[in-house]
């Protein structure tokens, strides 16, 4: 939107064309999407508290997660307003990307909202039916497939990419459809199960989108995607912009969700923030990049598979407690210990994610 405005003022003065600059704008969106959570965060997390939208705690969990009992969560509608601003205000509206990843990150924003809604408000702890959500999931994913697939400008924006192999280019046609509906079902929900502790989904969040980030300039830059052996992809440039929001959106949420957390996060936020790396993923061609920088995300998921697997198969359990977390908590971890870990592990993660970009 801004963006707009600088092209006019430009023909009063040149020294406008510097908001013409990815970086700047990205940079510009990031500290944007920071201070709407620094200003909004207080007086959202005031209005849970007087209306009393309170996370209630499970049962079976672990005994130090009484004390949160009450603690306003649906937090995450903070980050959703932030990022969205912040993108519609510094990124080129006329980029089709742009409005991808916002429909996707809305939509499941929605989904999670109407979920927390009816768990806390409503008094219904089911929420939504585990049919519902994944059916407008599944909705959501497969017309930004289709979307995407049917408006391809360029044969490497439905190629199946390999990292560690510069060569290694298949073309998918229609199952890019379903592989963009895996990606951002898949990471949506793992995201989800992951947060369970306070910050501990947030920051590898953020971490992984700033990764995403270069990908997607590196992208965007022929002369870059060329020396580095990666597609070149017109339109992701202005990708970096809205990861550079969700930074920025994320860090700000953190401020308030570290521990001992002032607000969560919810299905609100967790289900859009997955789905946003899912896309945003799909976009750059680096889904089996986020498979490696979101292990954390995937040994959450797996170790929820397993237990439920084994308990019916077997009748036995194989972790005190899924998501993993829980079971460090049951064998008497700190909950600091945990989330930290966690963040040193995505560092390391993310950072083998980013050495795929010169072993080629």
């Amino acid at each position: 939107m801004l963006l707009y405005l600088t092209d006019y003022l430009m023909q009063f003065d040149g020294a406008f064309r510097v908001f013409q600059y990815l970086t700047l704008r990205a940079i510009l969106g990031a500290l944007t999407a920071l201070v709407i959570s620094f200003i909004i965060g207080p007086v959202m997390i005031d209005k849970l508290t007087n209306n009393k939208i309170g996370q209630s705690i499970r049962e079976d969990g672990p005994e130090s997660h009484y004390a949160k009992s009450g603690t306003p969560t649906m937090g995450g509608t903070l980050i959703l307003v932030a990022i969205a601003i912040s993108t519609l205000l510094w990124a080129d509206l006329e980029n089709r990307y742009v409005w991808v990843v916002l429909f996707v990150t809305l939509g499941h924003g929605v989904i999670g909202f109407i979920d927390d809604y009816k768990k806390i408000k409503l008094g219904n702890s089911d929420g939504l039916s585990a049919r519902t959500k994944f059916f407008w999931q599944s909705v959501i994913a497969l017309s930004a497939g289709i979307y995407l697939y049917l408006t391809a400008q360029v044969p490497a924006e439905t190629e199946f990419i390999v990292p560690f192999f510069k060569d290694v280019h298949i073309s998918m046609g229609w199952t890019y459809v379903v592989l963009t509906y895996f990606v951002i079902v898949g990471t949506s929900n793992a995201v989800n199960l992951t947060d369970g502790l306070d910050g501990l989904a947030i920051m590898p969040t953020a971490m992984i989108a700033a990764a995403l980030a270069i990908f997607a300039y590196l992208s965007g830059h022929y002369k870059f995607a060329e020396y580095l052996a990666i597609p070149f992809l017109p339109e992701s440039g202005e990708v970096v912009v809205f990861c550079a929001a969700i930074v920025g959106a994320g860090l700000g949420f953190l401020w308030f969700n570290a521990y001992p957390a002032m607000v969560f996060m919810g299905d609100v936020g967790a289900l859009a923030l997955g789905a946003a790396l899912g896309i945003v993923a799909v976009l750059v061609r680096q889904e089996i990049v986020l498979l490696i920088m979101g292990g954390v995300f995937v040994a959450e998921t797996i170790s929820v598979i397993i237990q439920v697997g084994s308990y019916k198969l077997r009748g036995k359990r194989v972790f005190l407690m899924a998501p993993i977390h829980h079971h460090y908590e049951k064998k008497g971890w700190p909950e600091p210990r945990i989330i930290v870990r966690f963040w040193i592990i995505t560092v390391i993660l993310v950072l083998v994610g980013l050495a795929t970009l010169k072993l080629r």
